[in-house]
């Protein structure tokens, strides 16, 4: 494994870590490098689910959210440059005066505009690039020089939805999912999921449906996900903090509704999107139904059709598709 950025700022010194003290790493994706750290000190601070457990298997201390302390902290930047800045802000909250706070990112998440600004505002040294990306290092002196840039209220929508920057379709109602809504039926079973539920709307339009016991809100995003609790007190209504590719429902649903990611960094990668479709046929009665909404250039056609009985291709828009899909297939037995 070539050495990662983290790694070489420490082996240079670039970065001098305390002696002692918690080091909170925060929204690291699964595939960044922690073993420079010492990994009895380090809390990953992700709420993402996948990424979450992903360090929790490694043996890491994980949280949603910082608590107490810290020597140290270690931002990697998200894509959301609203959610970047607010990360430094609280990470200049938790961590002892002078001790050190990273940022590292790739080029494509941001991390020459965030240096940039950071300059502005902190003495910040040399930044280390390497690998599309950089690394920068500056002593914390407090929360003051990001006052304009902690955590604001939750963004509340026209409509009356709280939503998420952590989460998809932060600033509106995503025009696929309101593409969706328009083509389910007035009636759906008793108990239907929306898989990738993210701060809510498409589970608040089914229930609005008749026939409804039981809606589940399956979202990998913690602070989607409690977004989703303040727009939804339905008593329904059940939410699950969860990686859909690996969730197990207690029961098989009726019907499952979703629009699904498709980007797992900024390139488009519809296996996600294939995963999600696998894990509803999982998921579904034997005479279960899936609504689906995708961008028009994905395909996911041949998934559908090997994994379900039944699959109709329903009025669209010049972007999406929308797939109404019936009767999962049985998984096939595995061979003694």
């Amino acid at each position: 494994m070539k050495p990662s950025r983290l790694s070489i700022a420490l082996e240079s010194g670039a970065l001098v870590l305390p002696p002692e003290g918690r080091i909170a790493v925060f929204r690291p994706r699964m595939d960044v490098d922690l073993s420079a750290l010492p990994t009895d000190r380090v809390e990953v601070i992700q709420g993402f689910r996948p990424d979450h457990d992903a360090f929790a298997a490694q043996g890491y201390a994980t949280a949603v959210a910082p608590s107490g302390g810290y020597a140290a902290a270690i931002v990697e930047l998200p894509r959301s440059k609203a959610e970047a800045r607010a990360l430094v802000a609280r990470a200049a909250l938790v961590v002892a005066d002078g001790g050190p706070i990273v940022v590292d990112g790739q080029k494509t998440d941001g991390i020459d505009s965030l240096i940039k600004e950071l300059r502005a505002r902190v003495d910040l040294g040399g930044a280390l690039a390497k690998a599309h990306g950089k690394l920068a290092v500056f002593g914390n002196t407090g929360a003051a020089p990001f006052a304009d840039w902690a955590d604001a209220a939750p963004r509340r929508l026209p409509e009356g939805f709280v939503t998420s920057p952590a989460g998809f379709s932060a600033d509106g109602i995503d025009a696929g999912s309101a593409a969706l809504v328009a083509a389910l039926p007035a009636k759906l079973p008793a108990r239907v999921a929306d898989f990738g539920a993210g701060w809510g709307y498409l589970a608040s339009e089914v229930l609005r449906r008749d026939g409804l016991d039981e809606v589940h809100l399956v979202e990998a995003e913690h602070d989607a996900l409690e977004a989703a609790r303040q727009n939804i007190t339905d008593p329904r209504a059940q939410f699950h903090w969860a990686d859909v590719t690996r969730f197990r429902a207690p029961k098989p649903f009726g019907a499952i509704v979703m629009n699904p990611p498709f980007h797992t960094s900024r390139a488009a990668d519809p296996g996600l999107g294939r995963a999600f479709i696998a894990a509803a046929a999982r998921a579904l009665t034997r005479s279960g139904t899936l609504w689906m909404v995708a961008n028009r250039h994905l395909p996911y056609e041949r998934t559908l059709n090997e994994l379900f009985r039944s699959v109709e291709e329903l009025p669209g828009t010049p972007a999406f598709k929308l797939y109404h899909a019936a009767a999962p297939k049985p998984a096939p037995r595995a061979r003694r």
